[in-house]
């Protein structure tokens, strides 16, 4: 049976990985108004994998015997119009995610929890590829300034990212 703690602070990071996913949402439809596709796609991968993260973590709570408390999302709010911005505030966002696992794992130190500890260790892989992937992107973004040309280069090969169903635990 999982703490009552650390169900908690589950059901309060699930709850952010499910906005982390209307977020991206809420930033792919910027980039659908933009007429730019490859960036179309970029975001709805990311929607799909804070989705899968959530439900993640919504199944080991349950596999562990424990209560999903369901809260309200948050409305989305994306800062910017401009690409640059939107992709500081996308790497920005993956540094919050990064520290919310962090205390969520410093709950399950707290409740001795070393179940807990085991699964949440992919959690903080992953955000270390995710800030990585976002500042690799963001990084290009900034070597392509304002040149038209190679931003539809770029748009281009973000078509072909695709969803691969995580393998979490």
């Amino acid at each position: 049976m999982i703490n009552e703690k650390l169900e908690k602070a589950f059901n309060d990071q699930i709850n952010k990985e499910l906005y982390s996913a209307y977020l991206y949402l809420a930033m792919k439809s910027k980039f659908a108004e933009m007429n730019l596709n490859g960036f179309v796609n970029w975001f709805d991968v990311q929607v799909q994998e804070e989705q899968a993260h959530g439900m993640g973590m919504y199944d080991y709570v349950l596999e562990r015997g424990g209560k999903i408390t369901l809260e309200a999302i948050d409305k989305p709010e994306v800062k910017s119009e401009n690409i640059l911005e939107i992709f500081e505030q996308v790497l920005e966002h993956e540094e919050y995610v990064t520290s919310r696992i962090n205390a969520l794992m410093d709950v399950a130190e707290e409740t001795k929890d070393r179940a807990a500890l085991s699964f949440l260790d992919w959690y903080l892989k992953e955000q270390v590829e995710e800030e990585s992937n976002v500042g690799g992107l963001l990084a290009t973004l900034k070597l392509i300034g304002d040149d038209k040309k190679a931003l539809l280069m770029l748009d281009k090969d973000l078509l072909a990212r695709v969803f691969n169903p995580p393998v979490i635990g």
